[in-house]
Parts: C-alpha cells; sequence; structure tokens
C-alpha cells in the first residue's frame, strides 16, 4: 500500500504544467467508465470543473480506462471532496497498467482517508523512471462509509517534457511562450 503525494489544499496539478517539465495528455487517450448515471460519465470527468463529476452506476470495483498509443506517463492526478461527496467518495483505489485489459498489472494502491484536493500519484517502476504503457486503469474497490457508487470529480495524465535533440534551452514556463516552444 503507498500514499499518494499530497500536494497542499487547493493545490491545481496545472502548476506542474507551468514548471515545464511535464504536460497534460489525457486528451489524446480514449477513456471508457465501467458504468455511469447518464449525464454523469467521461464528459464531467474531463472538462476542467470542480463542480461537476464521474457518478458509477453499479456494482464495485468502478472502472476508469485510459488508453494511449504507447505513451510514457509520470504522474496521475485525481480530484476528490469528501466534504461535498461523502459516502461516494473513494478510499481504496488500484491504479494498474499494461498492453490491454487482459494483462493489467497494479502498480499502486492507494488508501485515501476524507481527501479534498488534488491527489498526486507518481507512475513510476522501481528506478523513480516514468513509466511507458498503451493503458492506465483506475479501480475504485472501497468508498468511504461503504458507499455504493462513487464520485471522481477530475483525472489528469502527465507525460515528461522531452529535451530537445539540438540541446538544452531555458525552460518555457509561460503559456504565452509554451504556445511557440516546438516545431511542427
Amino acid at each position: 500500500m503507498t500514499t499518494p503525494n499530497k500536494t497542499p489544499p487547493g493545490a491545481d496539478p496545472k502548476q506542474l504544467e507551468r514548471t515545464g517539465t511535464v504536460r497534460e495528455i489525457g486528451s489524446q487517450a480514449v477513456w471508457s467508465l465501467s458504468s455511469c448515471k447518464p449525464g454523469f460519465g467521461v464528459d464531467q470527468l474531463r472538462d476542467d470543473n470542480l463542480e461537476t463529476y464521474w457518478q458509477s452506476d453499479g456494482s464495485q470495483p468502478h472502472l476508469v480506462n485510459i488508453q494511449f498509443r504507447k505513451t510514457t506517463v509520470k504522474t496521475l492526478c485525481i480530484y476528490a471532496d469528501y466534504k461535498s461527496d461523502e459516502s461516494y467518495t473513494p478510499s481504496k483505489i488500484s491504479v494498474r497498467v499494461g498492453n490491454n485489459f487482459h494483462n493489467l498489472q497494479e502498480i499502486r494502491q492507494l488508501e485515501l482517508v476524507e481527501p479534498s484536493g488534488w491527489i498526486h500519484v507518481p507512475l513510476t517502476d522501481s528506478h523513480k523512471k516514468p513509466i511507458r504503457t498503451f493503458m492506465i486503469q483506475i479501480a475504485v474497490l472501497a468508498n468511504h462509509q461503504n458507499g455504493r457508487d462513487t464520485h471522481m470529480r477530475q483525472i489528469k495524465v502527465y507525460t515528461p517534457v522531452e529535451e530537445s535533440s539540438i540541446g538544452k534551452f531555458p525552460r518555457c514556463t509561460t503559456i504565452d511562450f509554451m504556445m511557440y516552444r516546438s516545431i511542427r
């Protein structure tokens, strides 16, 4: 059982992007859910609004599947809010990676105690290097107060930014500079 890297209350993972060392790649993935209530699905999970959420509709485990072309991933960020969601708040989460649904391996299992804010989960191997994978699965194994369905408000997936093959350049940290930092 590992403990997630908790950021200070209210810390936004977009601060990671501003460092210029990572970028969010969730928009490049195909997302699917084990179940959802109508109007509480993937769109709400990815809309950058902390007031909306995915709500499962079925028996546990509740699953979020994130599929990519083979991609390097460094950090997974999950927003949870016990005060708003109470028994719908996950208390035990498993993070699995693999090539497809049939060979997923658990790399992290998290115990969450009344979480409030962003939870940063490192996706690294035993040498602390980011992992390469085709698929990430987040499984909600238990909720607070033995709740049946779950709420997840936001999920973000980050990849490391590669250095230029020409050499090292200063990091671009403002949005204006980051818009023009690569050549197509």
